[in-house]
């Protein structure tokens, strides 16, 4: 991916040139026929490789035929496949991810081989890296590459859950090497790679994903990716950053889709003499938190894309924040679709039922929540405790300037609070050896995501619409609520530690709150 943007016109017509596509060929009934019959539809994803769409270029760099597209336009793209259908997206992930350790690792030469033929022909590719034994940990690889006298490599071994892998004509195999993990390219017709049937999944079931199985399968050394051994799980790293932002982008167009398509039921249905919009209790109760829900993601994804853009640090842990993120609240807003169908939503004859299903995954693959929750409170509880519990303090003090005359407009003197209080949670915790204990972890995990999305969120509503500043001050009262508990879950849980300073009447930060869900609600009402 590029480090700049491209063109602004370039990702929007590419944008309009998708919806003109899916609109003719990927309408409701075939995307419910496809989940139905779960049959990968070949023809259809051939269509979008092809000259007319070639939907695959925004991953390649320009120099080797692609368009070079920024990690925005990226984004971009991302959400409104989802939008159209999460299966056949996937399938798209796991191009752009099987081709991205060329594309962050390959010498000269393997980019110019490798990515020019994607490009050019289209290429179906997969990224072979989870076993059976070990899911997404990388450091119990289990597939050898053994190094044979004439300098090639012999691969044994089993990958597991393999998007594209029964129809991939080009797979990047990580494996265990003498001197380390290592990536290699292997076609999809070399000797003894065999696929395994489709699994029957619960949801993306037009997805086509399977075992690959490596039996004494022998490549040369010039598909040893970057040229040497040792450098997969640097090249790993290094393509999280860029993934998990397209998985994060994936449960905001899913979620996205699911809740637009719940307001709209919402306009029609009449219950009890008025339509169901009219009603605070699902709007303001369920439809208003996940809409906010999806828009913090949105704003958090544009801060880490922007990031990635400007060619800034390693963002791999704000890769993991905005998966996170975003992806459970893009499951969120599925699940609030469902129930604002009521019984209609539990049906498959609604699209909302598919895409409940379909956006499950985004919580799972790249990273589970669970293992993004690990990254995310392992990396800040080190950076908190290097800068001496300046880190949390330092963005409550950045934060907090967005309220400058006590009326925080946006929320920014609540996130403050939040951080001051998740910091001496953290040194509370780590006075009593608390990071330890997992389940702290991820509590504050939550917390610490819930603040760093706020902040990106709050940022960009200060200089935003009314309706923009409404929602950054609802997510910062429930950064503020999350941040509390956790104090209290994970100090006084552990024994009543006196985590107390600034909790002290936190509840006046909740004034407010009902007249923001219902300006909110009347604007979805409107609009």
């Amino acid at each position: 991916m590029s480090g700049a943007h491209s063109e602004e016109s370039v990702i929007d017509i590419v944008l309009e040139s998708l919806k003109r596509f899916s609109k003719k060929h990927l309408p409701d009934d075939v995307c419910l026929e496809l989940d139905k019959t779960e049959d990968f539809p070949e023809e259809i994803v051939g269509k979008m490789l092809g000259p007319d769409l070639g939907l695959h270029l925004a991953f390649i760099p320009e120099d080797y035929g692609g368009l070079g597209a920024s990690a925005h336009d990226i984004y971009r793209l991302s959400e409104e496949m989802a939008r159209i259908d999460l299966a056949v997206a996937t399938a798209f992930l796991a191009i752009s991810l099987g081709t991205d350790p060329i594309l962050v690792g390959g010498t000269p030469e393997q980019k110019e081989k490798w990515l020019t033929r994607i490009a050019e022909e289209g290429l179906i590719v997969a990224y072979a890296v989870t076993e059976p034994g070990a899911g997404s940990d990388l450091t119990r690889l289990a597939t050898k590459a053994v190094r044979l006298p004439d300098g090639s490599y012999q691969l044994e071994g089993v990958k597991q859950f393999i998007t594209n892998g029964g129809i991939a004509a080009l797979f990047t195999v990580l494996a265990m090497a003498p001197d380390g993990p290592t990536f290699f390219v292997v076609e999809g017709d070399r000797e003894g790679l065999t696929r395994g049937k489709p699994e029957d999944k619960h949801g993306i079931r037009a997805s086509n994903t399977s075992q690959v199985i490596l039996e004494d399968v022998v490549v040369p050394a010039e598909h040893v990716i970057g040229g040497a051994e040792g450098l997969g799980l640097e090249q790993a790293t290094k393509v999280f950053g860029y993934t998990r932002l397209m998985v994060a982008a994936f449960g905001l167009g899913g979620g996205e889709e699911a809740l637009s398509r719940a307001i709209e039921y919402a306009r029609d249905r009449v219950q009890f003499g008025s339509p169901l919009i009219d009603k605070p209790g699902l709007m303001n109760r369920l439809v208003v938190p996940a809409y906010v829900g999806l828009e913090a993601s949105r704003a958090y994804i544009a801060h880490i894309a922007n990031g990635l853009d400007a060619g800034g640090r390693d963002l791999a842990v704000e890769g993991a924040i905005a998966k996170l993120f975003a992806s459970e609240s893009g499951n969120h807003a599925a699940d609030i679709a469902i129930q604002v169908h009521g019984g209609y939503g539990y049906t498959k004859e609604y699209v909302v039922e598919k895409i409940r299903r379909d956006v499950r995954i985004t919580t799972i693959y790249e990273g589970t929540s669970e293992i993004l929750r690990q990254v995310i409170a392992r990396d800040r509880w080190r950076l908190n405790l290097q800068q001496r519990g300046a880190y949390f303090e330092g963005i409550a003090d950045s934060i907090g300037k967005l309220d400058s005359d006590g009326s925080d407009p946006v929320g920014g003197r609540r996130l403050a609070r939040a951080s001051r209080i998740l910091s001496k949670t953290m040194e509370a915790a780590r006075t009593h050896r608390l990071t330890r204990n997992q389940s702290a972890l991820f509590r504050l995990a939550d917390a610490i995501t819930l603040i760093e999305v706020g902040c990106a969120f709050s940022t960009e509503a200060a200089n935003g619409s009314e309706r923009q500043q409404a929602m950054a001050r609802i997510h910062a009262r429930e950064a503020l609520r999350t941040t509390v508990e956790t104090a209290v879950a994970v100090t006084c849980g552990a024994g009543n530690l006196g985590v107390t300073a600034g909790l002290e009447g936190w509840e006046a930060d909740f004034n407010g709150l009902e007249d923001d869900l219902t300006f909110v609600a009347t604007w979805l009402k409107e609009h």
